[in-house]
């Protein structure tokens, strides 16, 4: 290509001096055969054949030029000052010019075409459109950091002000939301990603129901913290989840509240690796305790937990101490041996057993470790000289018609007896529904069935479930026990019940999907239906009394609970032992029944027939 380039500059060069084209060959073939032999030596020596244009730069660019000067410099020598017969001396300073632009405009054609617009071409060719909503600070940041993805390109904003409606943002084009539908179908949009992290709860709500229209999957940002501190990567995008299709407005944490019981203490939270008491962990270092103790029967859990909180606890200026033991909090002279070394004078009791079909086949386990768990740890806790004692407790005590529900009913009276025989320690229960995330919870077993194209399952069309996110309930809980007087029961809002298959369908609908129903037979996903398992009931309640107290938290809510005392409570409690101690679950059912828990177990023809 080099030595064409030089054949043609000389031509050019001629072409100039002489204002013609020429008619006599013998010169023009001179001034080339001068031409490239000084050109090829030179740019050989110099290394221009051996670089990689598509990926050169500045660098480069520079060795051409000088190369090409000196290349100018001895051809000037030959023809202009030396002189060719036939070969007008101005064409030795004509032809370096032409050909330094021949040259360099090659390479700089390879270096775009190859190493920016081709590739460009092929990249574009293979990553999805998307749109972004929100022509704010978080969504300009959102599509830098999409510009170099190979996996999406942005094609477009969508903004609810008016004013921006047609202007063009960086190169793309804000457009109304109103138009989404047409829009995602002209451009083959596959997914709408949410900038909006001052938005309201509920204003994204509206946002996803008129996105959920169009077809399209949805993802968002993380929160505003994140994004003022700068943290915004594509990785940040995440699916929706529950928590922002179904959420309410959540309630600011009251500081008072929330630092009342840990703030300078020593507090443990038992079951500290599960899905509420890695929480509360979490929540708890916040609060600046003293030391934080985590009790955990399950060694990959505890370290998980463990390794998370060391590297938060980096970034505080006061750092708490960190003690982790694995240890059952059915064996109680471990725990109290815990709490005693420790000076722990805050405990968060969160270790139990939760699922309800397991549990259901397993009453005995189920009731020693929720019930004994709970009825030893408060003694040693008593015995340690602890100042407060929470238990996390559950909806599914009230009016309970599985073994796990009761067993929480029951873990409940015990500490409602414990705290009417008095003593220094406070004893308090928190009850709340299903925590969004949550080991077991629908929500993850929803996404993967809907990442595995389906079907979603669901017990029954018409179950319906609280929800609450685990921060938020996590918080509520911490905030509840700085108000306990002494065998509280507090009970926390949970705001209106979901029906499941509801949220099965939004969820679909919000990845790009349709239901597939009678009425929509080519639908993608279908939800079908199950049946509900053994010991779950249609409905949820959180209240067994009729007469909640107001507390100084609009979310918490205190309840009037009757209880058996202590005197009454401990020959049973004595009798379920030995028959757990003899793995008679038969006879641990029975001692359920008879018990005033309000336990009544659901057959499978009375199944879906209990309402509230």
């Amino acid at each position: 290509m080099d030595v064409i380039f030089c054949i043609i500059a000389v031509w050019v060069a001629f072409y100039l001096r002489l204002g013609e084209w020429f008619q006599d060959w013998t010169s023009p073939w001179a001034a080339v055969a001068i031409s490239v032999a000084i050109a090829v030596p030179i740019f050989i020596s110099a290394g221009l054949y051996r670089a990689i244009f598509r990926y050169a730069g500045w660098p480069a660019l520079l060795t051409i030029a000088g190369s090409v000067g000196f290349y100018g410099f001895l051809y000037m020598i030959v023809v202009t000052f030396i002189g060719v017969p036939g070969i007008p001396r101005t064409v030795g300073m004509i032809q370096p010019l032409v050909l330094v632009i021949m040259i360099g405009g090659s390479r700089l054609f390879a270096r775009y075409w190859l190493g920016g617009l081709y590739r460009n071409i092929l990249k574009d060719a293979n990553r999805q459109p998307v749109l972004i909503y929100g022509a704010g600070e978080a969504g300009r940041h959102l599509a830098a950091a999409i510009s170099d993805s190979r996996e999406m390109k942005v094609v477009g904003f969508l903004d609810d002000d008016r004013k921006l409606h047609g202007q063009v943002l960086n190169g793309v084009r804000i457009y109304n939301p109103e138009r989404l539908e047409r829009i995602a179908e002209k451009r083959a949009v596959s997914d709408v990603l949410l900038a909006l992290p001052r938005a309201g709860r509920r204003r994204r709500n509206e946002i996803l129901e008129r996105i959920r229209r169009a077809r399209v999957a949805v993802r968002t940002l993380p929160s505003l913290v994140d994004i003022a501190q700068g943290r915004i990567n594509l990785s940040d995008l995440r699916e929706l989840s529950a928590d922002d299709v179904l959420g309410r407005e959540p309630v600011n944490p009251d500081p008072e509240l929330m630092a009342a019981t840990i703030a300078g203490k020593t507090v443990a939270v038992t079951g500290a690796g599960g899905s509420i008491g890695s929480e509360l962990c979490r929540q708890i270092l916040r609060q600046g305790p003293n030391r934080l103790v985590m009790i955990e029967n399950n060694e990959f859990a505890l370290y998980r937990i463990a390794q998370e909180l060391e590297a938060l606890a980096t970034d505080q200026a006061d750092s708490p101490e960190l003690v982790t033991r694995l240890a059952s909090v059915t064996d109680e002279a471990v725990i109290e041996r815990i709490f005693v070394a420790t000076a722990c004078e805050t405990v968060f009791h969160a270790a139990a057993y939760k699922h309800v079909p397991l549990v259901e086949g397993n009453a005995a386990a189920g009731v020693q470790n929720n019930v004994w768990g709970t009825m030893q740890t408060a003694e040693a806790a008593r015995r340690a000289g602890v100042d407060t004692f929470v238990l996390i407790s559950t909806d599914k005590a009230v009016r309970p018609t599985n073994v796990m529900g009761a067993s929480k009913r029951l873990a409940e009276m015990v500490l409602q007896a414990m705290a009417a025989e008095g003593g220094d320690i406070t004893f308090a229960m928190v009850r709340f529904g299903n925590v969004l995330g949550s080991s077991g919870s629908v929500v993850p077993l929803f996404q993967r069935q809907i990442r595995a194209g389906g079907p979603v399952t669901v017990t029954h069309r018409d179950i319906t479930r609280y929800f609450m996110s685990i921060p938020e309930a996590a918080q509520l809980v911490l905030q509840a026990s700085a108000m306990a007087r002494g065998g509280d029961v507090f009970v926390l809002d949970m705001g209106d019940p979901v029906r499941i298959h509801d949220l099965a369908a939004r969820m679909i609908e919000l990845s790009g999907q349709t239901v597939r129903s009678n009425a929509n037979p080519l639908g993608d996903i279908e939800i079908e239906v199950t049946g509900l398992r053994p010991g779950e009931k249609l409905y949820e309640e959180l209240l067994i009394g009729d007469d909640p107290q107001k507390t100084r938290h609009p979310r918490i809510m205190r309840a009037q609970d009757s209880f058996l005392p202590w005197d009454v409570l401990e020959p049973e409690l004595a009798q379920i032992g030995r028959d757990i101690a003899a793995q008679d679950e038969d006879a641990v059912l029975r001692r359920l029944r008879a018990l005033p828990l309000d336990y009544r177990p659901l057959d499978d023809e009375a199944q879906g027939s209990v309402a509230p």
